[in-house]
This record gives C-alpha cells, sequence and structure tokens, in this order.
C-alpha cells in the first residue's frame, strides 16, 4: 500500500508545475544579518575581508582590523594609519597582515593572547618609497609576502623587503592560479614572475579602464571585471566581451570586483545594486541589494568563508548572507506576513495569508520579486487547494474559487477553514465552516455548493474522514459523527475526551491514509470493526524520544512533519516503506511557526515550502547537513583577578597558567565562528575534576567557577550548532597554587616541624620517662624507705616489744633473781639468824670450862 501511494505521489509530483534543479535550488533569500558600526563599533566602511584557521572573520575597516569570533568584536588599531584597506592571514604562520596609509605589517599574538603590530616600515630602505599612499592588495606568494600600493610592490622575503616600482602606475592586483597579475595604467596587464614584471599580449585595451577582479574561469581562460566596461574572457592572447546576463547587470551597475565560490559560482560586487552571484554561463541566481535584506548597496569587499557562506564588507556595515543554508525565505518584505498555506497552480505559486491569498509566478519567485494580491481576499484566507483542477480557497469571506489570479467565483459566503474529498463518493467534498460543515458538488461546470450539513454547527480547523466517520476535534474533545447517504445531515456517534490510559487528546491527522489520534505524545488508531481505541506501535517507537510534539501531517511525497516546542521536524519515508529522522532539526525556523497551523508544501522533489509567521521557508532537500561540516569551538579567554588571556587568535601557543590562591576565582568565555545561526549555537562544559558530569547545553557563553582548592584543572567546552553537529571539545589546563599554609615549602616546614616535634616530644618522652623512671626510683625509694621505716618501726616495736620482753623477762628474771634473792636472803637471813643462833649458842658456851684447845677450836668456829 506504502509502495504504491509513493509511486502515485511521484506520478502526480510529474504533473506538477515546478523549477528546473537549478532554479529550484534558489528559489527565495537566503538568511541575511546585517551589522552597523553601532553593532562592531567602528568605521563604516569595510574593504576587504579574511579568515584564520580559528574561524575568526577579519575586516578590514576604515577604523581599523576587526574581528569577530561569532560573540564579540574586537579592534586593533595600527599607527600612522587609522584606516586600513587591506587584510592577507598567512595560511601557515597566522600571522595577519595588514596596509593602511603609508603604513604595513602584520599582527601576532603576544604572550598574554592579544594581537599586537609590528610595523614593516623600517625595512624600507629607498626613503622616496616611504610615502606610498594607500596599500590596496596583499598577497602570499610562495614565501613571499606582496603589498600594492599604486606606485610600487614592497615584496617581503623572509627578513628582507625589496621593491617593484611602477612602470607608469598600477591599478590593482590579483593572483590567480598562484600567479600575480597586476594592472598598469599604460602597460595593461603584467604578470609578476621572479622579482620582474612581464606585459601580457593585447591588454592595453584595459589602459584607460578600471580592473576590478580577474577569475579563474577555465584552464584556458581568464575572467576580468572592469569598474564601467564590463566583463570580458581572455585567453592569454585574445580578448572578448562575456556577453550573458551577468554582464549585463555589470555593465549597467558598475563592477567592484568579487570572488569565487567553492562551488565554481561567480560573485560579483556592484556599485549601486548590490551583489549577484551567478554560474559559469552567466546566469544570475541569486540578487542580493537593499530591497532583499542588504543595508547598503555598494559592498566594497566579498568573502566566502570556510562553510561556504558569504561575507560582504559594505560601504557602510558589514552583511552575512547564509548561501549555503537548505533555507531561502520568500519573505513578507514581498507584501505578504503570516502564511496558513500554500499551493502551485498552472505556474503561478499561491500563498494564503492572514492579508489574503498572494500569488506569483515562479520565475518572478526566482527572481525575489513582489507578489500580487488576489482581489477579494483581502482577509483571513486559512487554506488553499487545488481540488479536481480546481483551486479552492478558505476565506473568511467564503469558499472561493481562483483562476490566474482572480476569485472567478464565490461557492458560499460563509467562512472557511478547509476542504477534504469524501471517501467512497468522489464526486462529494465536504468543507468546515465557521459554524459546521458543508457539501460542495463536482460538476462538469466545476464545483458548486449543494447543501449545509444539519444537526451539527460546531467549527474547527482539525477534521478527518475515513471510510465510515467524520472526525473533529474541538476543545480537546474527539467528535465521532456518521454522514447520511444523503449528505444532508451528520449523527454524533460518540463523543472522546480520553484515550486508553486516560491520556487527554490533543492531534488529528492521516499518515498514509489512516486515521491517526494524538493523546498526549503518543499515537492511537481506530478499530472500527470492533469500536475501540489502541496503541500505533510503530508509529509510537518512531517518534520515541521526541517529546511535546504538537501538530503533525504527511505531505506528498509520504514524509511526516511535525511540530515541538516552536520548532519542525520531519520523519522521511524511506523506500522500504519505513521512515529516517531527518538530523536536520530545522532549528532557524524555531519561533518563526505559525502556532497551532502547520503548513508544508512540496513544490517537487526538491524542495518544500513552509508556512512562517513572516513568510515561506522553501527547504532544499538536496542542500544535506551530511554536508555540513562540525563546528569550530574555540575558549576565547581565561581571567582570573586582573589577568585576562585570549585564546584563538592566530599563532596561539601552549601556555601554562598557575593561579594563585588569593585569585582562585576563574571566569572563561568561549564562542563558536560557526555564524549560520549564532542564536541557536548552544554550549556545554566540564571542569575536570571538579564537575563530574558535562552540564546541560545552554546559550551562555560564560563560565565562572569560585574558590577552587588547590589542584591541576582542564576546562572542557564543546558547541553544538543548529543543525546539531557538536563541535570537538577544546581544553585549556591551568593550575592552582596552594595558600602559603597549604605550598609544598609550607608542607616541608611542616615535616620538619612534625619531625621537630616527634624529636622533642621523644625528647620530652624520653625526659619524662626518666623523670617517672626518677620519680618511680623516688617513689620506689619512699616506699621502700617508708616500708624500712616501717620495718625499722616493726622492729623498732618489735625490739621494744623483745625489750619490753625482755624487760619483763629481766623483770621476771629480777623478780625471780629477787625472790630467789629474798629466798636466798631469807635463807642468808635465816642462815644468819640460824648462824646467829649458833653464834649466840656458841657465846653462850662457857669458855672457861674449856681445855685450851676446846677454846682454840671453839674461837675458830666463831
Amino acid at each position: 500500500m506504502i509502495k504504491f501511494k509513493i509511486l502515485i505521489v511521484l506520478l502526480s509530483l510529474q504533473f506538477l508545475p515546478r523549477f528546473s534543479y537549478s532554479q529550484a535550488q534558489k528559489s527565495g533569500i537566503p538568511k541575511i544579518i546585517n551589522y552597523s558600526k553601532t553593532d562592531y563599533h567602528s568605521g563604516t566602511q569595510n574593504w576587504d575581508i579574511d579568515q584564520d584557521q580559528n574561524g575568526n572573520i577579519y575586516f578590514a575597516n576604515n577604523s581599523g582590523l576587526l574581528q569577530y569570533d561569532g560573540s564579540v568584536w574586537n579592534q586593533y588599531k595600527i599607527p600612522r594609519s587609522a584606516n586600513i584597506r587591506s587584510l592577507k592571514i598567512h595560511p601557515e604562520s597566522g600571522k595577519i597582515y595588514v596596509g593602511g596609509y603609508n603604513e604595513f605589517g602584520y599582527f601576532k599574538s603576544d604572550e598574554n593572547g592579544v594581537l599586537t603590530y609590528v610595523s614593516l616600515i623600517s625595512k624600507i630602505e629607498n626613503k622616496d618609497f616611504e610615502n606610498f599612499n594607500y596599500i590596496w592588495k596583499i598577497h602570499i606568494l610562495g614565501e613571499a609576502i606582496i603589498f600594492q600600493s599604486f606606485n610600487a610592490a614592497y615584496v617581503l622575503e623572509g627578513k628582507n623587503l625589496s621593491i617593484v616600482k611602477a612602470p607608469n602606475r598600477f591599478q590593482f592586483s590579483f593572483l590567480v592560479r598562484n600567479q600575480l597579475y597586476i594592472q598598469d595604467i599604460k602597460l595593461g596587464i603584467l604578470e609578476y614572475k621572479d622579482g620582474t614584471l612581464h606585459e601580457l599580449t593585447n591588454t592595453q585595451f584595459f589602459n584607460n579602464i578600471e580592473i576590478w577582479g580577474i577569475f579563474d574561469y577555465s584552464d584556458k581562460e581568464f575572467l576580468i571585471a572592469t569598474l564601467e566596461k564590463g566583463l570580458f574572457l581572455y585567453d592569454g592572447n585574445k580578448l572578448k566581451p562575456w556577453n550573458t546576463e551577468a554582464n549585463d547587470f555589470i555593465i549597467k551597475n558598475s563592477s567592484l570586483g568579487g570572488t569565487l565560490s567553492k562551488n565554481n559560482e561567480i560573485i560579483f560586487n556592484s556599485i549601486q545594486d548590490g551583489v549577484i552571484i551567478c554560474n559559469m554561463e552567466g546566469k544570475i541566481l541569486q540578487h542580493f541589494n537593499l530591497s532583499t535584506g542588504l543595508q547598503n548597496n555598494t559592498p566594497l569587499a566579498s568573502y566566502v568563508d570556510d562553510e561556504e557562506n558569504l561575507w560582504l564588507g559594505l560601504d557602510n556595515g558589514i552583511s552575512y548572507v547564509n548561501i549555503n543554508s537548505p533555507f531561502k525565505y520568500i519573505r513578507s518584505n514581498l507584501n505578504f506576513s503570516t502564511v496558513y498555506a500554500t499551493v502551485v497552480h498552472k505556474q503561478l505559486l499561491y500563498v494564503a495569508t492572514n492579508q489574503g491569498v498572494f500569488y506569483n509566478d515562479l520565475f518572478s519567485v526566482r527572481k525575489n520579486k513582489p507578489f500580487k494580491k488576489v482581489l477579494g481576499t483581502s482577509v483571513q484566507s486559512w487554506n488553499i487547494q487545488v481540488i479536481d483542477n480546481e483551486l479552492i480557497c478558505a476565506n473568511n469571506n467564503g469558499a472561493l474559487i481562483i483562476e490566474q489570479g482572480n476569485v472567478i467565483k464565490i461557492l458560499d459566503n460563509k467562512g472557511y477553514y478547509g476542504f477534504k474529498e469524501i471517501p467512497n463518493r468522489p464526486k462529494f467534498v465536504i468543507g468546515a465552516n465557521y459554524s459546521g460543515f458543508s457539501i460542495f458538488e463536482k460538476t462538469k461546470g466545476g464545483l458548486k455548493f449543494r447543501n449545509y450539513i444539519q444537526n451539527f454547527e460546531m467549527s474547527s480547523v482539525f477534521f478527518e474522514l475515513d471510510q465510515s466517520f467524520l472526525w473533529l476535534l474541538q476543545n480537546d474533545f474527539l467528535y465521532q459523527m456518521k454522514l447520511s447517504d444523503d449528505l444532508l445531515k451528520v449523527e454524533i456517534i460518540n463523543k472522546v475526551s480520553k484515550m486508553p490510559e486516560n491520556q487527554s487528546i490533543n492531534g488529528l491527522g492521516k499518515i498514509n491514509n489512516s486515521l491517526k489520534i494524538k493523546a498526549n505524545n503518543k499515537f492511537y488508531n481506530y478499530n472500527s470493526k470492533e469500536d475501540y481505541f489502541y496503541k500505533d506501535k510503530s508509529l509510537n517507537e518512531l517518534f520515541d524520544g521526541i517529546d511535546n510534539i504538537q501538530l503533525f501531517t504527511e505531505d506528498q511525497l509520504g514524509n511526516i512533519w511535525y511540530t515541538k516546542n516552536d520548532s519542525i521536524g520531519q520523519m522521511v519515508l524511506k523506500a522500504d516503506g519505513g521512515y529516517l529522522l531527518n538530523p536536520e532539526p530545522f532549528s532557524n525556523l524555531t519561533s518563526n511557526l505559525v502556532v497551532n497551523y502547520l503548513s508544508v508544501n512540496n513544490i517537487d522533489k526538491e524542495n518544500t515550502l513552509i508556512g512562517l509567521i513572516d513568510g515561506i521557508a522553501n527547504y532544499e532537500h538536496n542542500a544535506s547537513i551530511n554536508n555540513k561540516e562540525k563546528p569550530s569551538l574555540f575558549i576565547r579567554s581565561f581571567s582570573y583577578d586582573n589577568q585576562v588571556f585570549f585564546h584563538g587568535n592566530p599563532q596561539d601557543t601552549v601556555r601554562t597558567y598557575r593561579v594563585p590562591y588569593a585569585a582562585n576565582n576563574v571566569q572563561f568565555t568561549f564562542s563558536s565562528p560557526s555564524f549560520e545561526n549564532l542564536n541557536n549555537d548552544i554550549y556545554s562544559y566540564k571542569l575536570e575534576p571538579f564537575d563530574q558530569e558535562w552540564s546541560d547545553w545552554s546559550h551562555t557563553t560564560f563560565k565562572e567557577y569560585t574558590n577552587l582548592r588547590e589542584d591541576n584543572y582542564t576546562m572542557n567546552v564543546k558547541a553544538k550548532n543548529g543543525y546539531g553537529l557538536t563541535s570537538i571539545p577544546d581544553t585549556l589546563s591551568f593550575s592552582v597554587a596552594p595558600p602559603w599554609y597549604r605550598h609544598i615549602i609550607a608542607y616541608i616546614i611542616y615535616g620538619i616541624i612534625f619531625l621537630l616535634a616527634i624529636y622533642i616530644a621523644s625528647l620530652q618522652v624520653k625526659m619524662t620517662i626518666r623523670k617517672n623512671k626518677y620519680y618511680e626510683m623516688i617513689e620506689q625509694r619512699k616506699l621502700y624507705l617508708e616500708k624500712e621505716s616501717k620495718i625499722k618501726m616493726e622492729q623498732y616495736q618489735l625490739e621494744k616489744e623483745i625489750e619490753k620482753l625482755n624487760r619483763d623477762k629481766l623483770q621476771t628474771s629480777i623478780l625471780a633473781k629477787d625472790k630467789e634473792l629474798v629466798n636466798n636472803s631469807l635463807q642468808v637471813v635465816k642462815k644468819n639468824k640460824i648462824l646467829n643462833g649458833i653464834i649466840k649458842k656458841l657465846k653462850e658456851m662457857d669458855v672457861n670450862s674449856m681445855d685450851h684447845k676446846t677454846k682454840s677450836q671453839l674461837n675458830k668456829l666463831k
């Protein structure tokens, strides 16, 4: 079924009026961003443009050198001359060579990354050539840097500067196929080779004509652009006019040179009417001027950047033209604003807007010519579509038939939202009007109003028909209705407010000719045989991970379009019937879509028109983002305290940053020179090891960290552009020094103090131990002495006891002795008494009666 549908769609597209490929890809105007002097805060005129390897864009401005990194404009001055007329960036060294009034030299990055100027004037040995007026052109030819003024060319090779004097007076010079050509006002075009000038044959024709551009046209020919005489082809011998559409334009508006794009398209600057882009056949493909969005009609310089987009240095300001975008715009400056529907019918593009219906032929659309209004439609027009080869408009004034830019018939005077053919009733069309539905009939004379449908007076933009029912979504209610066989009335079969799982209904449409009901962020089908709703598994899997889906529709090619968060997305139908999520996020259209209205129309296989609040976006399918490169990104500056270091300038060198602890609040700024849609560039960052995860994506271009501890850090930043492509992260490493009390020397001192403390402590411990031992010894001595004293006391007591005992014993002994003595004394007394008695007895004896011998013995006995 799907393959059959694709076949039918492709066959039907064969009959759609459409552009040729080359025409279609140039339909509409690319996005143009204008920068005035109040934006970049410098002079009005911009004479030359170049880009460095980091993606920064530079302008030779009449007030100095301008640098733009996508976030910040910087201006750099040169001495002796405020006006810079020429610049060229060396692709290897990154030096920015500039030329001004009596001054030329180069900018290089200093130790802080700031561009500083180095003058080369001191190398001019011949003082007669110091006053040369302006340096108009700068070229890099091999190892030589050539600064060209009107009176001479100054050739810098290494440290040596030589001078090539103009034979008469130089005009301008051009580097083509790595060969340098200079125009002399009397000798024609000269080729500079090996330090000398050689005349080119038959170029004296230009002696009184200013040449502003020489382009590489083919292997054998150059294309020469003159100020007022037009364009010429030159093959090294013959000269002939380039009689083309581009030549007619240049003759009329005068040329200020131009440039070649990378896809072999030629960009011509004009004095009076902006810029044209033409192919190698001289066919004008695009024209940009005041009426199409430029702020000035005189581009002094043009440059195609690394992303193949166009920069214009204007006589007053700077313009950026997004020529490499898949989106071209048909804007409201072509006479209309909010677009609700578009359709191509009989070679005319019709646009339904809030101000009526406008139309234009396809050729005029390509030429960006204003649209014309269809008379009688000057009110809100909700839809315009082709039914049965008739163009019918749903307008606030009614259902209108339009032919060749005119309303030829009013089918009904009621206001209408849209029309749909009734399945199984090929002769009838149903229309949703402001108070219900109407039936229209296809006749030989065209569509005719037939009748209003009775029994229902609700209006809604969102209605669909399947084989059995008429469905209407109104105020979050889904009405299921049955049309009567005579198409005169409807019967409300069901009024549904919730889908299964209690999901609120907020979408209605058809995909692959099958009814789809969206509830919250899920899709449901209806089973008419068993009368129930069920989830559409494949569609829900397809939209898994896509949140906040609002509207959805299917285009003529079978692709699914949807809106979410004020943006739009696409599911591309594949040959096998599946779908592929288009990685193109259409971020350029964010916030420009019509709220609650999705207008998508394939005008051919390569171009889709999308309605916007300020015109139409033409999406070119062939301009795939696979051709897009990852965005460039760099950390623009790193600062702490009062120190600021710039990055991203040419000649960047690897630097080591050591942040004092007292200044441990650091700040980073970053930018992505991806100029196509700067408002949609988002950034994420991670400071290692401080952050564990990458930050959420945001538009913030700076980050500050405060109170960082001492450590080695690496700042990582990455960018994501409007196409969803993520840059390679840029990194910057730095270290935060510890505070003095956590410095390595402090730790050494702490170690010494610690060891000393340990030593002192050990001494103290030893002393304490000795002291304790001493005291312990004293204590032990004391205890010993106390014990000894106690022992002595006890001994003394014992001795005293012993002595007492001894005394007692002695006393006892004495008593015993005394007793014994007494006893002895008593015995002695008794003995004495006995003896005295004896003596007394003896004395009483009468010695006279005794003889002498007895008397002598008695005396002896006495």
